[in-house]
């Protein structure tokens, strides 16, 4: 009986051997042929890093790109949705590198332009100063109350008495000089201004959308640029890059005009390149060593000194090495070395024609006003 088993068991594992591949290349080869039939599934593959940040937009439906309209001007500002997430700041394989998370926002598509920024630069005070105090805080003021620059007594007591600061918004004064350098206006990225006034120029948003602005903080403007790359950064070979930045090598000694170049995998333009952009914070060169947790959750460090405050990435006239999620650097004096005034502009730098800014809108939105003026930073007199 043992010998009878034994020869049963050899023919099967015979058969198995050389009779199952036979028809499992029967099959194959049938599907090849007719389109359908056995398939052998490739195994699957793990999603890219950026793909998974990604896949988050498919969970929140209602958390979406949108156009801004911006009442009582013909111009329009498009807003990328951002969603938060946990990342490695900083440059991968750095004893500085640092767990943050962020929450959603969404960023401007691109640079504030001219076109935009002017509208600020030439609004008239009174009118801003009336929207900001019915918007704000719900004091209505007629208009012949505030007819001119100067607040009546009637006003300020009216203001006193609903505990609002007399003075809580500002235009630009006049630039001295071309803050252009003759680069173009139309669908150019604004430059040459203060953080206060790129500050200002928010809280100007938030006045006239009702919808809370303003700058990215420095992680916030990272996780952006970063698009995905949660863990590392690898920026544009050099032979991608021209796709993605304006930088020295092909500017033509201009800032060009936005959105002209590929944009990253959130659909954001001009974060590489083209015009070096403000963030919220004070510059702090050991910026990792300042944060106390990790993860470190929305860290910002509001500006309590006129220099540095921190500026990231490339612009058109740095070296390609630069244009990267990872570069930063502080604003400086010297950024006003053709200001021949004393106290300096509050407004205006003469010699910072690589720097602008771009504005952000956080998904949850303070519910205050004091909530808001955390962003809200006073003006510093310029000495320097």
């Amino acid at each position: 009986m043992q010998v009878k088993i034994n020869t049963i068991q050899s023919k099967l594992k015979e058969y198995l051997i050389y009779t199952i591949p036979l028809i499992l290349i029967s099959l194959i080869t049938i599907a090849g042929c007719t389109g359908s039939g056995a398939v052998v599934e490739e195994p699957e593959q793990e999603p890219a890093e950026s793909e998974r940040a990604l896949a988050i937009f498919d969970e929140d439906p209602d958390f979406a790109n949108f156009i801004q309209e911006i009442p009582d001007t013909d111009v329009t500002l498009d807003m990328v949705a951002v969603p938060g997430g946990s990342f490695m700041m900083g440059p991968f394989n750095d004893d500085t590198q640092h767990e943050v998370k962020v929450d959603s926002f969404w960023m401007a598509k691109h640079e504030t332009t001219w076109n935009l920024f002017n509208q600020f630069a030439n609004a008239s005070i009174e009118d801003l100063r009336r929207e900001l105090y019915m918007v704000l805080y719900d004091v209505d003021i007629e208009a012949d109350a505030v007819a001119s620059a100067t607040l009546t007594d009637e006003v300020i007591e009216m203001l006193r008495d609903a505990e609002i600061p007399a003075d809580v918004i500002s235009t630009p004064s006049p630039p001295y000089g071309d803050m252009t350098g003759g680069m173009g206006t139309d669908g150019f990225p604004a430059v040459n201004m203060t953080h206060y006034a790129a500050v200002m120029f928010t809280k100007w948003l938030t006045v006239k959308t009702g919808d809370f602005y303003r700058l990215p903080t420095e992680a916030e403007w990272e996780y952006a640029c970063r698009a995905g790359q949660l863990e590392t950064y690898q920026p544009p070979s050099e032979d991608e890059l021209d796709d993605y930045a304006w930088h020295r090598g092909n500017s033509n000694r201009s800032y060009n005009r936005v959105a002209t170049k590929e944009p990253n995998a959130f659909g954001i333009y001009n974060m590489l390149g083209n015009a070096a952009e403000y963030t919220m914070d004070q510059f702090h060169e050991d910026y990792f060593a300042q944060l106390d947790d990790e993860p470190a959750v929305n860290p910002i460090f509001v500006p309590d000194e006129l220099y540095p405050r921190a500026v990231r990435g490339g612009s058109w006239m740095d070296n390609p090495d630069m244009a990267s999620c990872l570069q930063r650097r502080g604003s400086s004096p010297m950024w006003k070395r053709d200001d021949p005034q004393l106290p300096k502009s509050l407004w205006w730098h003469t010699n910072a024609y690589f720097v602008g800014f771009r504005v952000v809108k956080p998904k949850d939105q303070p519910e205050t006003v004091e909530e808001m003026e955390k962003y809200w930073i006073e003006a510093i007199q310029d000495y320097y």
